[in-house]
């Protein structure tokens, strides 16, 4: 925007045709006055210099030409972004002007391509750049080639970039996290663990005091261990309100503190600091720590420093936490003949405390597990609408669409089996021939297993039905189809079989009575170690490499058993193989047919008006558009008030659809409300989470958040078709 405003200075004059295509740089080339540019106009420049720009102002890599014995640089649309506030004055303009910051160190590179006509490339190589105020590292891939006359002279330099400062921030970051996770537990103490990480994280960020403040909960911290350079010492205890009277409150929801001062303004006991910045530790919305960080000098804090500063603090805390409970139970536990009595109670709460501090970190891994594979899932989805939004062109529109939805029903499928792992899923169960299932799933488990491993299916068809969600099931059984496959790398056999006969395979522990059925799946693999085994089911746990799985595949399956009633083992050896045995309980009822879905969205067949029923209004009008496009007529409420209002006032909906989860009642109990006064109108609930039982759902039909628009039109025109 800044560009095009300063464009409108100038006369335009006609755009060369080499010039075309570049977006928001050609306008700006298109305004510019030549006269203040080393290259002179663009009508007199050579045929090699209006080649390469024609080239890179089209393409979409990040491209910057520096040109003639001045290095004026020329560059497109994707580049711009990259050097922030130098844009758009550097444009036409001698390199040595606007990049002076870096020049000591890019000026050899640029000359030697041109003098000597070799190329340069290299991997996260690092130039210190001031693009957006204070200056910063930042890290690049570069690749600088020489571009030739006609007569062979070498005319400037081509300079293919893409930064990559997240990336090596983030490394850097994990291997600084790594090198504390490995060093804090040798170090036993939890002073020596917190002296250790202070003076480790000072030294990684050039900081001039870093300390740890315990809350003592009265608007005081107390500080034990602290590395400071040339500043008064703050250890004991120190007031929040010294530094900043909001500073606890903000500690308290969860803010990361920022502050810089004047020189010499500093309050007592923290002369010589310019720059503060404070994270704080929580556990169950408590403040126990907050991590502290100052300066000598005002200081920009970089987002990479914030989420070390966090991941820090959070990490040493739980060492020191840890270390604390443990030198607790040493100390409890020596002289316990003498002090048994008086000393029990102290014992049980530190192991009270030491298992806390594992839960914590156990969480942190679970949390950290899901929201690396989330962003990995959100970052298409977002790339995909960001390009579509900037670049609406039509011939790449289908490709970025299918990319977004793709990753989204990657994430919905991690949710999926969340949910199972966590037996919140809201599951559908029915009768089901395991003979059957696993009969139609034939074909696809023998494409995903190769022609190197033979399948093998024992499963007698007289066996009863058991009581399961069959889509559940497919996945569940797919999963340990994968898994024995991965454990197969140079082919064997693999046996599917199932029986009633519960002496021939060992019944899980804690499996409720009742009939039951099992369903195992063995393999002659490479089999698992005791450790891997102990370690298996827990979840985002895989030894499968990065990139080749989540770890939820055994969560998801356990989870299923056992919201379904029944159990799940699994046992393995070394070289020999795995067994893994899915319980599930029988039922007397008959085999429900599967209905067989297409992929078609199946259209309303005549006038259908549906009530939506929603109070979360971008959901409301995602399923509204949807439902249009089904060709229903749609009317809307907010929630279950205004639903009831418009039935008082004479709407008669063909079919109700509702959410489940509502701020006023429950979408189960507005659709017995509404069957008060429409005794047999179709409803359908729809709901992201909860685990509905069949007492709740009085019958009603549920879908599944998040649903795509043919499952949503399979769903109503099935509770249609019912009603006749």
């Amino acid at each position: 925007m800044k560009a095009r405003q300063e464009s409108k200075s100038v006369n335009l004059q006609p755009l060369p045709g080499f010039m075309r295509g570049g977006g928001e740089v050609s306008c700006l080339l298109q305004a510019m006055d030549w006269g203040r540019s080393p290259l002179g106009p663009p009508d007199a420049w050579s045929p090699a210099l209006k080649g390469v720009v024609a080239t890179l102002l089209s393409a979409e890599a990040q491209i910057v030409l520096f040109w003639g014995p001045q290095y004026a640089a020329l560059y497109n649309d994707a580049y711009w972004p990259t050097i922030g506030d130098k844009h758009p004055a550097a444009l036409g303009q001698p390199a040595q002007v606007h990049w002076r910051e870096l020049w000591d160190d890019l000026e050899p590179l640029l000359r030697g391509v041109r003098e000597t006509g070799v190329s340069f490339s290299a991997k996260d190589r690092p130039f210190y750049i001031e693009r957006h105020g204070p200056g910063e590292t930042a890290y690049f891939d570069v690749s600088y080639s020489a571009v030739r006359e006609a007569d062979g002279a070498v005319g400037g330099v081509l300079c293919i970039v893409t930064e990559t400062s997240e990336r090596v921030y983030f490394q850097h970051r994990q291997a600084f996290l790594q090198e504390l996770r490995q060093a804090l537990p040798g170090l036993g103490q939890a002073e020596r663990i917190e002296a250790h990480a202070v003076r480790r994280l000072a030294k990684e960020l050039g900081a001039a005091r870093v300390c740890f403040g315990e809350d003592l909960g009265d608007g005081r911290y107390r500080v034990g261990q602290e590395w400071a350079a040339h500043v008064p010492p703050i250890t004991g205890i120190n007031q929040y309100a010294a530094l900043d009277p909001a500073l606890r409150e903000a500690l308290l929801a969860g803010q990361v503190v920022q502050r810089n001062y004047e020189a010499n303004s500093a309050m007592p006991g923290f002369q010589g600091l310019c720059a503060t910045l404070h994270a704080p530790v929580l556990r169950a919305e408590r403040l126990e720590a907050m991590l502290a960080v100052h300066f000598h000098t005002p200081h920009a804090w970089t987002p990479n420093e914030c989420v070390l500063v966090q991941e820090t603090a959070s990490q040493v805390w739980a060492a020191i936490t840890h270390a604390r409970a443990e030198r607790a139970l040493h100390a409890l536990n020596e002289d316990l003949e003498e002090r048994v009595v008086n000393m029990l109670a102290q014992r049980e709460a530190s192991l009270v405390h030491l298992h806390e501090a594992r839960k914590a970190e156990i969480i942190g891994q679970l949390s950290g597990g899901i929201a690396h594979d989330l962003n990995n899932m959100l970052t298409p989805i977002i790339a995909s609408f960001e390009l579509l939004r900037r670049h609406p062109q039509q011939e790449r529109a289908e490709r970025l669409i299918d990319g977004g939805l793709q990753a989204a029903e990657r994430a919905r499928n991690l949710v999926g089996r969340l949910l199972s792992f966590a037996r919140r899923q809201t599951l559908k169960p029915v009768t089901v021939s395991l003979a059957a299932l696993v009969a139609d799933m034939h074909e696809l488990m023998a494409r995903s297993l190769g022609p190197a491993i033979v399948l093998q299916v024992d499963i007698d068809t007289a066996l009863p039905g058991v009581l399961v969600d069959p889509h559940q099931l497919e996945l569940a059984l797919l999963n340990l189809v994968v898994n024995a496959r991965d454990a197969m790398s140079e082919g064997g056999q693999l046996i599917i079989r199932a029986g009633a006969n519960e002496g021939s395979v060992p019944r899980p522990q804690g499996l409720e009575g009742g009939r039951q059925l099992w369903l195992q799946v063995s393999d002659n693999g490479c089999g698992m170690s005791d450790e891997v085994l102990e370690h298996c089911i827990e979840p985002f746990y895989s030894t499968k490499g990065v990139g080749r799985g989540t770890g939820l595949g055994l969560p998801m399956v356990q989870g299923l058993a056992l919201q379904s009633g029944g159990g799940f083992s699994i046992r393995s050896w070394v070289g020999r193989g795995t067994e893994a045995t899915l319980w599930l309980p029988a039922s007397e009822a008959e085999v429900v047919e599967r209905f067989v879905e297409t992929d078609a969205p199946q259209r309303a067949q005549r006038p259908t008006r549906v009530l939506l029923v929603d109070d979360e209004p971008l959901v409301r009008q995602a399923t509204l558009m949807q439902l249009r496009a089904l060709g229903y007529e749609v009317t809307e409420a907010q929630g279950p008030a205004e639903a009831l209002g418009l039935l008082d006032q004479g709407l008669v909906p063909d079919a109700l659809l509702t959410d489940h989860v509502m701020a006023e009642m429950t979408g189960a109990r507005l659709a017995q409300q509404v069957r008060e006064r429409l005794g047999q109108l179709p409803v359908l609930i729809i709901t992201g989470y909860t685990n509905l039982t069949p007492r709740e759902l009085h019958g009603f039909d549920v879908l599944r958040k998040p649903f795509r628009q043919d499952e949503l039109g399979r769903s109503l025109a099935r509770l249609l078709t019912a009603r006749g």
